[in-house]
C-alpha cells in the first residue's frame, strides 16, 4: 500500500471518531476525572497491547485497575514491540481498531512514524523529568531500560571484565561476543548510543575496529534468551542487553553478571492511544493509572524501573541504575531513535553482516 493510501486510511479512521472523543484527549479542566469516568462507564472496556510480562505486570495492572473502576473490563495482549506495532498498523488500515492503548520499548516511535497514534495530555506526567516527556504529546513513558554488557563469571575473570568500550577490542574476546539483531533496542541502539556520545567520526573508527572481533549476530529469541546463552557458556559476553536481567539470574545462583560501560544507553518504554480507539475515556483512565504511584509500584514489583523518579528501584537492581552507580547515562529518547535507527542499521549492515 502506498504512503498516500496509508494517509487516506488513517484520515478516514480519525474522521470516524466522534468529536467528543477527540476533545477529551486534550481536556485538562478540573472536572476531567469526572468526564473520563462518565465516558468510561458507557464504554465499559479497554484493551491494552503491551510488551510487559503478563503474570508480573499486566495481570496485576488489570486487577488493580479493575478494582478501582469495576465498571471497566480490561483485556490485554502481550507481544514484542515490533509485533505490537504491526498488529496496530493492520487494525488501523482495516478500520477495525481493537487495541486502545499500546505500550513497549520502541513501539511508541514506530507507531508515531506510521501515524498510528493520537495526541493526548495527562496531568499524571507533570512530575516526570523533561527528557521523559514528548513535546508533541504522542506518548508518555512507563518504565526506563538501562543497557549493559552481560558476562559469564566463569569465562570472564573479574580482572578481565570490560570496563570501557575499548576493552571489547581485546583480541581475547574475538568470536566470544554476541549481540542481538532484529530489534531496535539491540544493535541499532548500541551504534546510536556511541554516535550520539562520541560523534560520527570517532564512533565510526571504533566500529571499524569492533568488526574485527567477529561478533555473533544473535537472532534466535528475545533479549532474555541471549542472557541465558551467556549463562550456558555459549558466549563469554553479550552486548547491549537489559542490564537488570543478569542480576535477576545472578540472584538465583547463575554464573552471570552485568557491567555498565560509559556512557550507559537508556531508553523509555512508552504508551500511546491508538488512532480511532473505541474506548478513549477508559484508555485515558488506564494511562493515568499506570502513571500513578500505584501503577508505577506495580511495575517496580515486576522488576522494572519505573519512569516516575519518585519511585526508587528495587535494591537488587539498584547497581545498574547509572546515577546510583556513578556512570554517565545517555538517554536515547524516541525522537532520537526515530531519527537515527535507520542510519545505525545501515552501519551495522556495512560492517557487521
Amino acid at each position: 500500500m502506498s504512503k498516500k493510501m496509508f494517509a487516506m486510511a488513517f484520515a478516514a479512521v480519525l474522521c470516524a471518531q466522534p468529536a467528543a472523543a477527540q476533545d477529551i484527549f486534550s481536556y485538562n479542566g478540573p472536572d476531567r476525572q469526572q468526564k473520563l469516568i462518565e465516558g468510561a462507564r458507557k464504554e465499559g472496556q479497554v484493551a491494552l497491547y503491551s510488551a510487559m510480562i503478563v503474570n508480573q505486570a499486566l495481570r496485576p495492572i488489570a486487577d488493580r485497575f479493575g478494582k478501582k473502576y469495576p465498571f471497566i473490563k480490561v483485556t490485554h495482549w502481550r507481544a514484542d514491540s515490533e509485533d505490537i506495532a504491526q498488529k496496530v498498523s493492520a487494525e488501523v488500515r482495516a478500520g477495525n481498531v481493537v487495541g486502545d492503548v499500546v505500550e513497549g520499548t520502541g513501539v511508541g516511535e514506530q507507531a508515531v512514524q506510521a501515524g498510528l497514534l493520537t495526541p493526548y495530555t495527562t496531568p499524571a506526567i507533570a512530575a516526570f523529568p523533561e527528557p521523559y516527556r514528548d513535546g508533541a504529546n504522542m506518548w508518555t513513558p512507563t518504565r526506563i531500560s538501562y543497557y549493559s554488557i552481560a558476562y559469564n563469571t566463569r569465562l570472564v575473570p573479574e580482572n578481565k571484565v570490560p570496563k570501557v568500550y575499548e576493552d571489547l577490542l581485546d583480541p581475547q574476546w574475538k568470536g566470544k561476543i554476541a549481540w542481538r539483531i532484529g530489534s531496535a533496542s539491540g544493535t541499532p541502539l548500541f551504534i546510536t548510543n556511541l554516535r550520539l556520545a562520541w560523534g560520527e567520526e570517532k564512533a565510526r573508527a571504533y566500529f571499524e575496529k569492533l568488526k574485527e572481533q567477529r561478533i555473533v549476530n544473535f537472532g534466535a529469541g528475545s533479549a532474555r534468551t541471549l542472557v541465558d546463552r551467556v549463562i550456558a557458556g555459549e558466549y563469554a559476553i553479550a552486548l547491549n542487553i537489559f542490564a537488570h536481567h543478569p542480576l535477576i539470574s545472578r540472584a538465583k545462583g547463575a554464573p552471570v553478571n552485568s557491567n555498565l560501560l560509559d556512557p550507559v544507553a537508556s531508553t523509555a518504554a512508552t504508551m500511546g492511544v491508538v488512532k480511532g480507539a473505541k474506548h478513549p475515556h477508559a484508555a485515558l483512565l488506564l494511562i493515568d493509572f499506570i502513571l500513578s504511584r500505584e501503577g508505577q509500584e506495580i511495575l517496580l514489583g515486576a522488576d522494572y524501573f519505573p519512569a516516575d523518579p519518585t519511585v526508587p528501584p528495587a535494591p537488587m537492581l539498584a547497581p545498574v541504575v547509572p546515577k546510583l552507580a556513578g556512570v554517565p547515562e545517555n538517554f536515547v529518547g524516541p525522537d532520537k531513535l526515530m531519527k537515527l535507527t535507520d542510519s545505525s542499521e545501515e552501519i551495522f549492515r556495512q560492517l557487521f553482516r
